[in-house]
């Protein structure tokens, strides 16, 4: 819910005449959750504000709430230095466009979510040209070279951020940093019963399911995939798991074999059914990152795993400091609720052995009761509204 400040700045903004409201509003995301969270605040800004222009980079989910792409977020990602090298060109090009956008149509507002590299590189080019720049999901700087702190306060004139303890590291930035809650607070739902989700997917009645959640992009499926899939076979010969395979909606099922290389005859791949199937599940083997805070608020019990190319993760391990876990539920939790297998040991019979202590009591009922106090670290429902008021108070 929104509180009284965001409901009054709304109110206000609704009160603009059309010709006030007609603003240009560059907006950058680069991952499939930074679109998804990008989406649902441009929709909120438009509620209010319908005269409003969204133009940058946007992956479908964006394009979709209207914005006008100049560049596909999907065609600039990349998930590390190797993966890296296919996008580079592209990246670079979207950079200096939009550097001269900046400099030389000059838009009323950049709003940037997360994609850390690319974005910290472009609120300076705004900062420069005299753009206000509100950041919406600041880059994880408390794991990745906490000196960047300084750096983000004094690039962005207003920070979004979701997590309660980020407001404490920002809070050299006085009120131009707010804790808004998290977004997904709103998206994280389940709608079917489990009878009702293993009837919709032909499965039998009593039926024990196991999720994966390979990851969103392509690079991450290839490397993830193949153990996910061993460790699904000896789970299903051994404890008689159904596997489920959750297709992010940046995937095709047609390519799942292309990418991974591995035979998924006995795989049930699910689509656009997500979070009733993990809520159904008894276990899920998750990607470390965005969906491992879904499956948190979905109460399911998981196994964290992360495996990216060697030069990557090399790289990555000299960068991450001051953190000792990788996956968001067990950092909130401040401990090792969940296990999170890393690089070589996310294999198969390794992630089947994580997977299947966690079918057992008593750490099964400890490991939900945990899930289940993430979400009131989380703030409350309305995290769009409350950034599209602040959007909306920047423009005015």
């Amino acid at each position: 819910m929104l509180c009284a400040q965001d409901t009054a700045a709304l109110e206000d903004a609704g009160r603009q005449s059309p010709q006030a409201l007609r603003r240009r509003i560059m907006i950058v995301a680069g991952e499939a959750s930074g679109d998804m969270h990008g989406a649902d605040l441009v929709r909120e800004i438009f509620a209010c504000a319908p005269q409003c222009e969204f133009f940058g980079i946007a992956g479908e989910r964006m394009r979709s709430a209207g914005v006008r792409a100049l560049f596909r977020a999907e065609d600039v990602a990349g998930l590390g230095l190797t993966e890296l090298a296919s996008t580079i060109k592209r990246t670079a090009g979207a950079m200096l466009r939009l550097r001269a956008i900046l400099r030389t149509e000059k838009p009323d507002l950049l709003i940037l979510i997360d994609f850390a590299e690319f974005n910290m590189l472009l609120a300076k080019a705004a900062k420069s040209a005299g753009v206000p720049v509100l950041y919406y999901i600041t880059p994880q700087v408390w794991a990745w070279r906490r000196g960047r702190v300084r750096k983000l306060i004094e690039r962005a004139d207003r920070l979004a951020v979701v997590l309660p303890f980020e407001a404490q590291l920002f809070a050299r930035a006085g009120e131009r940093a707010v804790f808004v809650g998290h977004p997904l607070l709103d998206k994280v739902r389940i709608t079917a019963s489990r009878a009702e989700t293993l009837q919709r997917h032909h499965l039998a009645p009593d039926a024990r399911l196991l999720a994966l959640l390979p990851g969103s992009r392509r690079r991450e499926v290839r490397y993830l995939l193949p153990p996910m899939i061993e460790a699904a076979r000896i789970l299903r010969r051994d404890h008689q798991l159904i596997p489920c395979l959750a297709l992010a909606h940046t995937l095709e099922a047609a390519e799942l074999g292309r990418l991974s290389g591995v035979d998924l005859s006995g795989i049930q791949v699910v689509q656009h059914d997500t979070y009733n199937i993990v809520a159904a599940s008894d276990v899920a083997l998750v990607a470390s990152g965005t969906a491992t805070l879904e499956t948190a608020l979905l109460g399911c019990p998981m196994v964290i795993a992360y495996k990216v190319a060697a030069p990557t993760y090399l790289v990555g391990r000299m960068l991450i400091t001051g953190v000792k876990f990788i996956g968001m539920p067990n950092i909130l939790a401040g401990g090792a609720i969940v296990p999170e297998l890393i690089q070589g040991e996310a294999s198969g019979p390794r992630l089947a052995d994580a997977a299947a202590a966690m079918l057992e009591q008593p750490l099964r009922g400890r490991t939900i009761e945990a899930l289940g106090r993430i979400r009131s670290q989380l703030g409350a429902p309305g995290a769009a509204a409350r950034v599209a008021a602040m959007a909306l108070a920047m423009i005015e």
